[in-house]
């Protein structure tokens, strides 16, 4: 009888979830911050809760600045998914891509993208204030939409990792 080797969502839930994170910070830098500039890192330095200098992001010296730090993010990120890949290779040997089918791998990215939100949400948006989705009269509202989409996307990672089934990773050698 062949042996079965399977990844249950405790194996990857730690790399998982630090991939989710690094991918939902991929997401909001490329497109919150690149493709529709609606913030950058210190956009809403001057007005923050913790007293940044201004750096406008309508200024070379500030938009030099933003960019650095939008860099800094990103490289923030980039170690994240790197991270969670290699936890992830190290936990799975076989079959790897039955893992990348799964539902245990994917809702737990979910999981740790809306973590992502969250956290980013509440101490860049709301405690420190060097930035906010979207500025203008509504920023407030799109705030809170920010944290509601994280809380969402970590309900919608917990739900799908729940349904999802062991990987067995020795599958395709019976």
């Amino acid at each position: 009888m062949a042996s079965t080797t399977t990844i249950d969502g405790a194996d990857i839930r730690l790399p998982a979830t630090i991939l989710g994170v690094g991918l939902g910070g991929f997401v909001d830098g490329i497109v919150l911050h690149q493709v529709l500039q609606w913030h950058h890192m210190l956009s809403s330095t001057g007005s923050d809760n913790v007293g940044i200098r201004a750096y406008p992001v309508d200024t070379v010296p500030g938009l030099q600045m933003n960019t650095l730090w939008d860099g800094l993010f990103h490289v923030v990120t980039w170690v994240a998914v790197l991270t969670g890949l290699a936890l992830l290779h190290a936990r799975v040997t076989r079959s790897r891509g039955r893992l990348w089918r799964s539902g245990m791998l994917w809702g737990w990215a979910l999981v740790g993208w809306g973590l992502f939100n969250l956290v980013e949400g509440v101490v860049d948006h709301h405690l420190l204030g060097i930035h906010h989705v979207y500025g203008g009269p509504h920023q407030s509202a799109a705030d809170v939409a920010f944290l509601l989409l994280g809380a969402a996307l970590v309900v919608l990672g917990w739900v799908v990792q729940r349904r999802a089934t062991a990987v067995d990773t020795c599958a395709g050698r019976r």
